[in-house]
């Protein structure tokens, strides 16, 4: 089968690798047919390169028809049509049974002290082939996979895979009341369905990125914006547009690759002169992320709210301003989407008639797996008005 892999910084290449097949009584085989480009791969490209191997099989965002059943699977069948989370959870264990998948016990990385493993995600989160590929092998098949009904185009289900839930775990914690403000840094993907999904529910959304067309995509759906190139500072311009207090609550859709920390960017990159080992000891145990989008969300909020973190950081040492948080009182709430602690209530929402969040428009791109080099490079660069990119296999 083709697949998009992994074979150096910044080397992404689309080979052939061996079929996806079945190897537990609890596996399904998916047939993709569509698969995202999620930022947090743009992770693997650079810097997350310590704990990736060449060869490595990449994605996590898939969609496509089951073709091929375990002997124990009891709920799919060949041709039935499911959407694949991106972390693997059994369903069964106490942290499952508890909503935090993300955390599940089956497949917690304990070699790394990780959480539950990722597919296509780096020896951090179990190495487990991705879906970026023709095929997928799907573990837990009778609790894992989303079945989703024939009959509408894929991408009005294909981000429950990932951008949706993560999207939507990060309104859950921000925990706006009726009526309040919602922040949003960044423009991306998370940060834009973010958006969407705070104004669905009748927040005042406020948005903060500083390319143009994605702050112009998210205005054209009803959100204030913010080009922070355009301001002497977020939490200023934010305290102007909610009589000097703030934002309710922030949400974090940057993460580690925000712009604006020039310290950690120049040790990000001298770490890539280092060892590979030695890399990977530095950056599980010394390493700083790029924190602007952080701070800036820190400031903007008004004291007694609420930081929700979507945005992904990696990096064991990074400061923080402590007695700001604590003098302002504020909550932080962080981690991997829990895909399946939210997919029921999505569906219910994506099936139906209209589509309220505009899943069906949200990709910019469609492209084919063979063109997956170059959009991992326009994607990083943010060229072509490249947000989000499907790949039909």
């Amino acid at each position: 089968m083709k697949a998009v892999t992994w074979q150096g910084k910044q080397d992404m290449q689309v080979v052939e690798v061996p079929d996806a097949k079945i190897e537990e009584r609890t596996d399904v085989v998916v047939q993709v047919t569509s698969t995202g480009l999620c930022g947090s791969d743009l992770h693997l490209y650079d810097p997350l390169t310590p704990f990736m191997t060449a060869g490595d099989v990449v994605g996590h965002e898939p969609m496509g028809v089951v073709r091929d059943v375990g002997s124990a699977v009891t709920t799919l069948k060949p041709g039935d049509r499911v959407v694949v989370p991106f972390n693997i959870s059994c369903g069964t264990c106490w942290m499952c049974s508890r909503g935090l998948h993300s955390q599940c016990e089956t497949t917690q990385n304990r070699d790394t002290g990780t959480g539950a493993s990722l597919f296509g995600y780096s020896k951090l989160y179990g190495r487990v082939p991705g879906g970026q590929a023709e095929l997928l092998r799907v573990p837990f098949a009778d609790t894992l996979p989303i079945k989703v009904p024939d009959g509408p185009p894929d991408d009005r289900f294909l981000f429950l895979s990932d951008v949706l839930p993560t999207a939507w775990q990060a309104v859950e914690y921000a925990d706006v009341e009726d009526g309040g403000t919602l922040l949003v840094v960044g423009a991306g993907p998370i940060g834009d369905m973010a958006a969407r999904i705070g104004m669905h529910r009748g927040l005042r959304v406020i948005v903060v990125d500083s390319v143009r067309e994605r702050l112009a995509r998210v205005h054209g759906r009803g959100a204030e914006t913010i080009d922070h190139t355009q301001v002497d500072g977020v939490g200023d311009a934010v305290r102007e547009l909610t009589d000097g207090r703030g934002a309710d609550a922030v949400i974090d859709a940057v993460g580690m690759e925000a712009h604006g920390s020039p310290v950690a960017e120049t040790a990000q990159k001298a770490l890539g002169l280092l060892p590979k080992k030695v890399q990977e000891k530095v950056m599980l145990n010394v390493g700083s992320d790029r924190l602007a989008a952080l701070l800036s969300a820190i400031d903007a909020v008004r004291r007694g709210g609420t930081i929700s973190i979507s945005g992904v950081y990696g990096a064991p040492t990074d400061p923080l301003p402590m007695f700001e948080l604590f003098d302002k009182q504020v909550q932080l709430r962080m981690g991997q989407a829990n895909v399946r602690r939210w997919s029921d209530d999505i569906l219910d929402l994506l099936q139906q008639d209209e589509d309220v969040l505009g899943v069906e428009s949200f990709a910019t791109h469609h492209l084919p797996l063979d063109d997956a080099p170059e959009a991992y490079r326009k994607f990083r660069d943010k060229e072509d008005g490249m947000v989000k990119v499907v790949f039909n296999p």
